[in-house]
């Protein structure tokens, strides 16, 4: 059965790129366009991996984060960050809300899947 992932970008061209590199490794992607989407996808499927981005309307990256980890499925979802923004202060912010890992745009494919690997056996 193939692995399931929720990809959340407000861009859809980074959806994209996101989709086919997961699509590729063996996943099924849902793409979401901001944090209450994805709140919506999360709470009616099951995903394995979840892929958001931080700077989004309605619902930003660490909400959403902070919302997804209180529920039971998902406390221990590997969730990884994938933006622009690099600093210390943010990726501590993103650690503290329950990210798994950061990733900073653009992203380079094959490294992606070297994390993805890593944080979904």
């Amino acid at each position: 059965m193939a692995r399931a992932a929720l990809v959340v970008d407000d861009s859809t061209t980074m959806q994209e790129m996101v989709s086919f590199t997961l699509t590729k490794a063996g996943f099924a992607v849902t793409r979401a366009s901001n944090g209450q989407e994805a709140l919506t996808s999360a709470n009616a499927g099951k995903f394995d991996l979840v892929i958001t981005d931080l700077n989004m309307p309605v619902m930003d990256g660490i909400t959403f984060i902070k919302n997804l980890r209180t529920l039971a499925p998902f406390k221990f979802t590997p969730v990884l960050m994938l933006t622009t923004e690099g600093g210390d202060d943010r990726k501590q912010q993103g650690r503290a809300a329950g990210a798994t890992g950061w990733l900073t745009k653009p992203f380079d494919p094959d490294k992606l899947l070297t994390i993805v690997k890593k944080v979904v056996p």
